[in-house]
């Protein structure tokens, strides 16, 4: 019977709000997880209490370690920093069994649905997201926002988004996602958006009209900036552009105004990457709040959340959408479940990181290619880190052994 023996958190301040998990079995095979934001906080949850309740267990019982480290501390329904570290000890935990059971995760969670599933591009350059050492992102319009390279679609689609769509094209992405309308947010707090900065907002969805048509489909991302009057008269103003989706149009803190909000679009609604553990996916489907359900993994509650919130929301006739702006682990694990649900509908993916950062903290990246993305090679998640990352003299390691 294996027995976990030692875990290990790993940070580089190089991806600054990221924070990475390796677990241990007696055998030395060991499984890897990744989740962000407040890394030092999800370090010593992982350290102080799930270390010393799962070390010497065994990493079979998936399910059983699951519910004892959700039921660890006060609360039985955790949140925050504590859904972070159990979505990437849950992580790890799958790749271990994975590496210990010569199995891929897509087998595991039920084998192949598809062997390969339609991506679309977030249009986030390099210097956006977790990665970021300063702020989450550069908002649109930044004064000092510039572009870096070739694949700083952010600052692209702000600028020539007809541009930016024929170079996705080019490479048969025929999906992709923009935020134009963050930029004015901050004007008002949310509460209010003027006509001219609609028509601002509406200029980069009409390039990609003009310049390549339908051929493209355009999500939409609002980030949950706006209030629920502002979130409707942006949507009323795009509908005629017939996007594929609106993503958290609304703060995710009350799902009676978010199905309020979906009432008043013709255009499916999509949520939510801020949303954690099934209670609150179950309530998002009971109030018909949302036409796509996108999760993510790292932040969700790890692969054994997602897998049932997945099956939840297939019983609600609804798609999911994996989430992936995070990093290369959690992008893996989005494309597992992807390729093994039968009610995935597409896979998110961001060309700028897969092309750059990712290559330089793990070893193999999945086949991508003419719009689709396949099912990784090898055992559990089908990669290990890179020498140069595990190497690096920025890369510092916590361990709890037994």
């Amino acid at each position: 019977m294996p027995k976990i023996t030692k875990i290990e958190t790993i940070t580089n301040p190089e991806y600054a709000k990221l924070i990475w998990v390796v677990i241990y079995d007696e055998s030395g095979e060991y499984g890897i997880g990744e989740t962000s934001w407040g890394p030092e906080t999800v370090q010593t949850h992982i350290l102080k209490e799930i270390a010393p309740t799962i070390i010497g267990e065994n990493p079979m019982n998936l399910e059983k370690l699951w519910v004892d480290i959700c039921k660890l501390g006060i609360t039985v329904r955790p949140d925050g920093a504590e859904v972070r570290a159990i979505s990437a000890i849950d992580m790890a935990l799958w790749d271990l069994v994975g590496k210990l059971t010569n199995q891929p995760l897509y087998q595991m969670l039920g084998g192949l649905f598809r062997d390969k599933i339609k991506i679309y591009n977030t249009c986030a350059g390099y210097s956006y997201g977790v990665n970021r050492p300063q702020a989450y992102r550069n908002i649109p319009g930044d004064i000092d926002y510039k572009p870096e390279s070739q694949y700083e679609d952010q600052h692209a689609f702000m600028t020539d988004a007809g541009k930016l769509a024929k170079s996705l094209l080019g490479e048969g992405v025929s999906a992709m996602k923009i935020w134009p309308f963050d930029q004015f947010a901050g004007k008002t707090n949310g509460q209010f958006i003027s006509s001219e900065d609609i028509d601002k907002g509406l200029e980069p969805f009409h390039k990609i009209r003009d310049e390549v048509g339908r051929k493209m489909d355009i999500m939409v991302e609002l980030h949950s900036m706006w209030n629920l009057p502002s979130a409707k008269r942006i949507a009323k103003a795009l509908e005629p552009i017939e996007p594929l989706w609106y993503e958290d149009p609304i703060p995710m803190d009350n799902l009676d105004a978010l199905a309020d909000y979906r009432r008043s679009t013709r255009i499916p609604v999509t949520a939510s990457e801020t949303l954690a553990l099934r209670w609150s996916f179950r309530e998002l489907f009971e109030k018909r709040a949302v036409d796509i359900c996108m999760f993510d993994i790292s932040w969700v509650g790890g692969i054994s959340e997602a897998k049932k919130i997945s099956t939840m929301a297939e019983a609600y006739n609804l798609p999911i959408a994996p989430h992936d702006c995070v990093g290369p682990i959690t992008f893996l694990n989005s494309i597992h479940m992807s390729l093994s649900a039968p009610n995935a509908m597409i896979q998110e993916t961001v060309r700028a990181y897969n092309n750059t950062w990712y290559l330089d903290i793990i070893e193999t990246m999945p086949k991508i290619e003419s719009g689709f993305v396949y099912a990784p090679e090898g055992v559990g998640i089908g990669t290990i880190f890179t020498e140069k990352f595990t190497q690096s003299k920025e890369t510092k390691t916590e361990t709890v052994k037994s």
